[in-house]
């Protein structure tokens, strides 16, 4: 999505720290950017190293954070909100709701995301799995499209609908997609 950054994980890494959670411990970022804790460890030296990110120690274990006095961190939050900020501002809007099981990120937006080449995508395709209030899904997903700068398009399923037969769902099953919240509901 932003061939800018090192690797996919570290534009995670990033996302997690700069656009949700403000400060966290190594082994608690590693789990919400889905990373392996010694990559996690190697990816926040680097960035403790280029000013990028602070630290603090609480007791025996290392908090890290945005730098609030790197010149970098603001154009880094701006990037990130277009290129990897819906995954976790969705997440942080939609865990919340009641009735949401699950959700993910389908279509070209998800594609890029995995490393499919391809145009940049025009807008985003949610998945939610459950039965949430739908005006409660609608709200957080314009919430969150006023900050990434595309629109969202959510689709809402109950788990029984989802794992029925049709062109749609074996189109969805059989191309990339990126968990949000919960398991896929053909996991």
């Amino acid at each position: 999505m932003a061939p800018i950054f090192r690797s996919d994980g570290q534009a995670r890494l990033l996302s997690v720290l700069l656009l949700g959670t403000p400060e966290l411990s190594i082994s608690d970022l590693a789990d919400k950017a889905a990373l392996a804790y010694p990559t996690a460890h190697r990816e926040v030296a680097r960035l403790l190293d280029a000013g990028v990110l602070s630290e603090r120690r609480v007791g025996r274990t290392r908090l890290v954070r945005g730098n609030p006095e790197s010149p970098l961190v603001a154009p880094l939050r701006e990037i990130l909100l277009v290129a990897t900020g819906p995954v976790v501002l969705l997440a942080e809007r939609l865990a919340p709701l009641s009735g949401v099981e699950s959700a993910f990120l389908y279509g070209s937006f998800a594609a890029r995301m995995n490393g499919i080449e391809g145009s940049s995508p025009n807008d985003i395709d949610l998945m939610v799995i459950g039965k949430p209030d739908p005006t409660d899904v609608y709200d957080a997903c314009g919430q969150v499209e006023e900050l990434v700068a595309r629109p969202i398009n959510p689709t809402i399923l109950t788990r029984a609908e989802a794992q029925q037969r049709s062109g749609f769902l074996e189109h969805l099953r059989a191309n990339p997609v990126v968990p949000i919240l919960g398991d896929l509901p053909w996991a």
